[in-house]
């Protein structure tokens, strides 16, 4: 089962909203809107998708890497790893 799976019906509706959001940017340049406006609405978008983010790695955390530990051995130390990397790859976007 996914981390994610207690809020996958919030994720979606995020994500769904965040799509709006990202057509709504396109209509924008469309249209010649503002420079600055856009960037303002990147930004927000920029801003919900790390929100996401931090809830699917807190999913992923409590879940799948909380029961490889649990578990032990190699397999604990490969999902703290591959945290550790997701992480990384979050804080560099």
């Amino acid at each position: 089962m996914a981390g994610y799976e207690p809020h996958k019906e919030d994720v979606i509706r995020r994500l769904r909203r965040i799509e709006g959001q990202v057509r709504g940017v396109q209509r924008m340049v469309a249209e010649d809107v503002y420079c600055i406006d856009v960037l303002t609405q990147v930004s927000a978008v920029s801003a919900a998708l790390q929100s996401c983010a931090v809830t699917l790695l807190d999913g992923h955390l409590g879940s799948c890497v909380t029961e490889a530990i649990a578990e032990g051995g190699d397999a604990a130390k490969a999902k703290v790893d591959e945290a550790t990397r997701a992480i990384a790859r979050l804080i560099r976007a």
